[in-house]
């Protein structure tokens, strides 16, 4: 681990890295940040004030993880993806702070179980992905969510519980109809094309 002086990474002086962790070069941490033992980020990854990383979780490059996010242990995150502010990842399927006899819980006293995310996928503000689930690449999670089933690739996702209420493409805006084949959907933005297969999009090539 170095202390960004030589400029690989940088970590803002009230953050607080631990001398296990893992960070990519070109990442920035900031201010009351907490990185903790055996955590791995990637390269060119940014992580907002007063955020969490729990131990031994896996975050892939370019990540950006905003202000007071948490990021509890074991989650995985792909490259590429956003966590939005305050967005919780839990661990704990069965949530106690003390065993049936009244004895405080300790650390095998649980299993913890993560949240894996794909490439590319957004996670809006506030929102809260219950553990174990499994967000698919490029999906969007919108703001305030609560995600307790897995999500499949480029589903755009809303509600507590969440659900479906679209499709996004790799740029995040949500598809439309195409004009000339109502079977197709079609990036506003990109003019990316895709087909849905039952519960499935399908990227199209040369659409």
């Amino acid at each position: 681990m170095t202390d960004g002086t030589d400029r690989e990474y940088t970590v803002a002086d009230s953050a607080d890295v631990s001398a296990e962790a893992t960070i990519g070069r070109g990442s920035k941490i900031w201010h009351l940040a907490q990185i903790r033992e055996q955590a791995t980020l990637g390269e060119e990854c940014i992580v907002g004030r007063g955020a969490y990383v729990g131990t031994g979780v896996s975050i892939g490059d370019r990540c950006k993880i905003q202000n007071y996010a948490l990021v509890y242990e074991p989650a995985r995150l792909a490259d590429g993806v956003f966590i939005g502010p305050a967005v919780v990842l839990t661990n704990d399927t069965y949530p106690r702070a003390i065993n049936v006899d009244g004895s405080q819980k300790s650390a095998s006293d649980w299993e913890a179980v993560g949240v894996v995310i794909g490439r590319g996928a957004a996670i809006g503000a506030r929102s809260v992905c219950v553990a174990p689930v499994t967000i698919g690449a490029w999906a969007l999670v919108a703001a305030g969510a609560v995600v307790t089933r897995d999500v499949p690739d480029h589903a755009l996702m809303a509600g507590v519980p969440a659900r479906r209420i679209g499709w996004v493409g790799t740029t995040g805006h949500k598809l439309i109809p195409s004009e000339t084949d109502g079977t197709l959907l079609v990036c506003p933005d990109s003019g990316e094309t895709y087909r849905e297969q039952g519960d499935v999009l399908v990227a199209l090539e040369g659409e």
